[in-house]
């Protein structure tokens, strides 16, 4: 019997373990939970990969993008006369506005990489990603100071039911910035 091409197959089991994620927690993961959402025979996702965590290790990449995507977008990184405080948190207050559950998501992901170390590596690249997007307006240090205190006020929204409060946002990130 011919193997059947599908070049797809990688990323169907990948956003297919995103939604099973979504749904279940990392708790509901499991290879046949993804092969029967991705509607895929359970060997390819064992083919594809191997463990779990080289699966949440791809999951996690590319629901990092998210946040990372918007930031590099944004104007207010290229434009030193930009109000920096109030772009941020502007940009926080729409990525929080948008699709919740992506947001609640892509915490999930970040935050199991404190109990499984295959996901830490992934974590750390998304927080040196976002400091390398900041730093092109302040120094490294104050960028890792802006992403801590960014993940800081999602998480709280997140955890705590609160409506995202954009000019707290804005002040203390001003304090951050010494402006």
């Amino acid at each position: 019997m011919p193997r059947r091409h599908d070049p797809g197959r990688r990323q169907r089991i990948i956003d297919a373990a995103i939604r099973v994620v979504g749904r279940a927690g990392i708790a509901g993961l499991s290879h046949r939970t993804v092969a029967a959402e991705a509607d895929v025979p359970l060997g390819s996702t064992t083919y594809h990969f191997a463990t779990l965590d080289d699966l949440l290790v791809a999951a996690l990449r590319q629901a990092n993008e998210g946040f990372a995507e918007v930031l590099a977008a944004h104007p207010a990184l290229a434009d030193p006369a930009a109000d920096l405080p109030a772009a941020l948190a502007r940009v926080l207050g729409e990525w929080l506005a948008g699709d919740r559950t992506g947001v609640e998501l892509e915490y999930e992901l970040y935050l199991a990489a404190l109990r499984r170390p295959a996901l830490r590596p992934v974590a750390a690249e998304w927080a040196d990603g976002v400091t390398a997007l900041l730093s092109r307006r302040v120094d490294p240090v104050t960028g890792r100071a802006l992403v801590a205190l960014l993940d800081g006020i999602c998480l709280q929204v997140l955890l705590t039911g609160a409506p995202y409060d954009e000019e707290y946002a804005r002040d203390v990130l001003a304090r951050v910035l010494g402006t």
